[in-house]
Parts: C-alpha cells; sequence; structure tokens
C-alpha cells in the first residue's frame, strides 16, 4: 500500500483545508494588550505618594473603595480632599454612617515610604475606632 499525497489525488479536487488561522486573532489580542497596558496607570490617578514595593497579590472587590492618602508631608486625604488631622474622626464616622449596618466599605491606605510608622497607625486607629475595619494598605508591585 502506498501512502498518496495530496498532489497526486485522482480526480483534481483538493481536501478543504481544516486549519484555522490565528494570526489576525492574536495581533489583536496584542494590540488591546497594548492598550489596556498604556491606559491602565492613567486611571488610578491621585494624589502623588511614593508607595513602597510588596508581593502580595491585588484584592477582588465589589463596590468602590474610599481611599485615604498620605503624602510625604503627612497631610491626609480622602479620596482627593485635603483633611485636616481634627477632622478625620468626623469624616470617618460620615464614611461609616453611609455604609449603614451592613459591610463596611473597603478601605484603600495608601501612605508615602517617608512617614513614619506612628503617622499611619494614628490614621489606622481612627479607622478602626470608627468602625472601618475592611483596610487594605496599597503598595505598588514588583516591575
Amino acid at each position: 500500500m502506498a501512502m498518496q499525497l495530496p498532489s497526486q489525488r485522482s480526480g483534481g479536487r483538493r481536501a478543504p483545508m481544516a486549519e484555522i488561522n490565528v494570526t489576525p486573532l492574536v495581533d489583536v489580542m496584542l494590540v488591546l494588550l497594548i492598550i489596556f497596558m498604556v491606559t491602565a496607570p492613567l486611571l488610578t490617578a491621585g494624589v502623588p505618594v511614593n508607595l513602597p514595593d510588596s508581593r502580595a497579590k491585588p484584592l477582588d472587590q465589589d463596590k468602590e473603595p474610599t481611599e485615604i492618602s498620605l503624602d510625604a508631608d503627612g497631610r491626609i486625604f480622602i479620596a482627593k480632599d485635603e483633611v485636616p488631622a481634627d477632622a478625620l474622626p468626623a469624616r470617618l464616622d460620615a464614611i461609616a454612617a453611609e455604609s449603614g449596618e451592613g459591610d463596611p466599605p473597603q478601605v484603600y491606605l495608601r501612605a508615602d515610604r517617608a512617614l513614619d510608622y506612628g503617622q499611619v497607625m494614628r490614621v489606622m486607629g481612627e479607622l478602626n475606632r470608627a468602625g472601618l475595619n475592611r483596610v487594605a494598605l496599597v503598595t505598588i508591585g514588583d516591575e
């Protein structure tokens, strides 16, 4: 029995090609990957803070978190609004009251690496006092 190659077939008919050309799919996916890699860092603009490095995995979330930032000068920001240190407890109580009796809202705490440990712990203590116990410390990942 001899093996019959496609070029030796009788009748001159060609067999249908059963392969899928994935090159266009790969091209589109690479372009989308580049677009997302460029635009993702632009979406998280906020108070400029020099974050420490970490190897922790990112957190999954369903609701928009409350973001609290401490810059290198020790100023406190909730979202992008600067809050004096003496007004922080009242603002945190208002955030806790908005969430109701259910799960407390997720809080992202971003603190500059040049800050004293005590300043960060004072803010975390106020968060705990207000009942905001779902606190995540934001770091930058290894690059």
